[in-house]
């Protein structure tokens, strides 16, 4: 279930993600005005999930964070390296009924990609307004479908890897993913990391063209560190 909440993922973000942005300030300045409006974060809203006869886990308050990672080459670096933002703006659970099945109506993950954080400014901006748009498309959602090697009842204690299939929407596209998860059970907490990856092009993203980038990676990684607790 954690894995669930791995999405969505942005998530992406997306989660899209891929930006990058300049290690040299000054260099992408005059490719920075068209997005300063961008840069203000885009309140989200949270997954109001109908309640199930079964078990629900949602959102714990703390311990979940969604990112996005992308390899990217800068100009005047000798080794490539990871560009990565990530949030914990995160909303939703995962949900199953009476007999143990999952209740798709009722699992979802949100996270505010308006919110995504790197710790370049101008990478930031760029993300948000030419990457993914969140003025348009503030969230990156999943929606888990179905669950791969767990079963309930959930153990008590423990750790367990198992994958999650689940429908992700990126910048107002949908597309099946599957997210490989890790998870730790304490007690009803359920605790872990999943991810995934998938091409700029399978969400409709433009791929990121900076002057002071040589070359940025075709492939988006979504990475959820994840907290889940059952509803009360």
């Amino acid at each position: 279930m954690p894995m669930k909440k791995t999405v969505a993922a942005i998530a992406l973000p997306a989660l899209a993600l891929a930006v990058v942005a300049s290690r040299r300030e000054s260099a992408v300045a005059t490719n920075d005005e068209p997005v300063r409006g961008a840069m203000a974060h885009v309140a989200s809203p949270s997954a109001a999930l109908p309640t199930t006869d079964g078990l629900q886990l949602v959102v714990a308050p703390d311990g979940n964070e969604a990112r996005y990672r992308i390899r990217e080459q800068l100009v005047g670096v000798d080794l490539p390296n990871d560009a990565v933002g990530a949030t914990s703006d995160v909303s939703g659970g995962i949900a199953f009924d009476a007999t143990g099945k999952l209740v798709p109506s009722s699992s979802k993950f949100v996270v505010n990609v308006g919110a995504l954080k790197s710790d370049r400014d101008r990478r930031d901006g760029y993300v948000r307004g030419r990457v993914l748009e969140t003025s348009q498309y503030p969230t990156v959602e999943l929606t888990p479908t179905a669950i791969r090697g767990l079963t309930l009842p959930l153990p008590t204690s423990g750790n367990k890897t198992f994958q999650i299939v689940g429908d992700l929407t990126v910048h107002g596209v949908t597309k099946p993913t599957t997210w490989n998860v890790t998870a730790s059970f304490d007690n009803g907490r359920v605790s872990g990391a999943a991810g995934t990856s998938f091409l700029f092009s399978d969400f409709g993203l433009n791929q990121p063209r900076v002057p002071v980038v040589l070359s940025v990676a075709d492939s988006i990684k979504l990475e959820y560190t994840f907290s889940l607790v059952p509803k009360t």
